[in-house]
């Protein structure tokens, strides 16, 4: 199983920070894990505030450490705090619980790495990452069919909106 390259990571952040400034989003920091938790580009927009790396990078982790996106993360912490609360003390890495992860996956659904974003709200993160996976030429969870998402034990996301319009 291959991992996410340099060129994809940098060009999902890129392209992540392109729909942000479409969305006239607030400053915005982006992180993109390889499948393996490690991290492989990071860059934050002029203007976010500090400790961006690390809540980005937790929202990443969390979403890489159960192949869910990290608003589906949170919801299990709901659902399932004890779980979550052994898994963050076992875990070689931060667990942040909001949503603004995704999982990045390759044309077949192999998770290749994840992304983390975080300066506007949780659905303008969530928006602002899936685009930028697209338009990087790799795909998120949404983008495949039901069929193909059983096979892939994908999670379905409820679906996301822009809460500014």
């Amino acid at each position: 199983m291959r991992s996410i390259t340099m060129d994809e990571a940098l060009a999902v952040i890129l392209k992540t920070f392109e729909k942000a400034a479409e969305m006239e989003a607030y400053a915005l920091a982006a992180i993109v894990l390889d499948n393996g938790g490690r991290v492989k580009a990071f860059l934050k927009q002029d203007g976010a505030s500090i400790m961006r790396f690390e809540i980005a990078r937790g929202k990443a982790f969390g979403a890489l450490a159960l192949h869910r996106t990290s608003r589906m993360v949170l919801e299990k912490a709901r659902e399932k705090p004890a779980f979550m609360e052994t898994l963050r003390e076992i875990a070689d890495g931060p667990i942040f619980l909001e949503a603004g992860g995704q999982i990045i996956r390759d044309a077949n659904g192999d998770v290749i790495g994840a992304i983390g974003v975080t300066g506007d709200v949780n659905e303008v993160d969530d928006i602002c990452a899936i685009e930028g996976i697209r338009r990087a030429g790799l795909c998120s969870d949404d983008d495949f069919t039901p069929e193909e998402m059983k096979r892939l034990n994908i999670k379905p996301n409820p679906k996301l909106k822009d809460p500014r319009t």
